[in-house]
């Protein structure tokens, strides 16, 4: 990668409409047909991946800006913004490790291209895509009007994966093994 972002296609909808689930769908599949995919998810309520008790707790209460943990299986990088507002998504982009495509899970007033997830247990019905003209394909789990934009199940994970992965520009990592004759 030189230097340039990922593509990056985004997941939204209201409260329980079934964002995660669709991002942890979509994440399977596509890394099995061969695609390296990260994850950014917006939290509107604070987040920690620290537990009362933990070294790297105490050092971030001590006052560190920026505690790394690191293990034999994985790491994690938390910043603690303090005063600072929170960082734009680009500048969280640019942090990630190169990959062929970056899912987003919320960023509702973000303007990179998305997938509105409906289901009739959200907490909020009205459609988000008349509001977004960022939102460039429905998945629900009824039939409503989409307003002309490509409308899936929310269980044809395979049909909404290929859907992004053109919209994105990009081929199956398989499909490129089938072409070489």
């Amino acid at each position: 990668m030189t230097g340039a972002l990922p593509p990056v296609f985004g997941v939204t909808g209201w409260k329980n409409s079934g964002k995660t689930t669709m991002v942890e769908r979509l994440v399977r599949e596509l890394t099995a047909r061969g695609h390296k995919v990260s994850t950014v998810k917006h939290a509107h309520h604070g987040c920690d991946v620290d537990h009362p008790g933990t070294d790297s707790l105490r050092h971030r209460e001590a006052g560190a800006s920026e505690v790394a943990l690191v293990s034999g299986r994985r790491w994690a990088l938390m910043h603690e913004l303090r005063e600072e507002s929170e960082p734009p998504l680009d500048e969280i982009l640019a942090r990630l490790s190169p990959c062929d495509l970056v899912l987003i899970e919320g960023y509702k007033r973000e303007g990179h291209p998305k997938l509105e997830v409906r289901r009739r247990e959200a907490v909020r019905g009205e459609p988000l895509a008349p509001r977004d003209p960022q939102i460039r394909a429905i998945a629900s789990d009824g039939t409503e009007d989409s307003g002309g934009l490509p409308l899936f199940d929310l269980d044809d994970i395979p049909a909404i994966a290929d859907f992004i992965l053109h919209h994105c520009g990009l081929a199956d990592p398989g499909d490129l093994r089938h072409d070489r004759r």
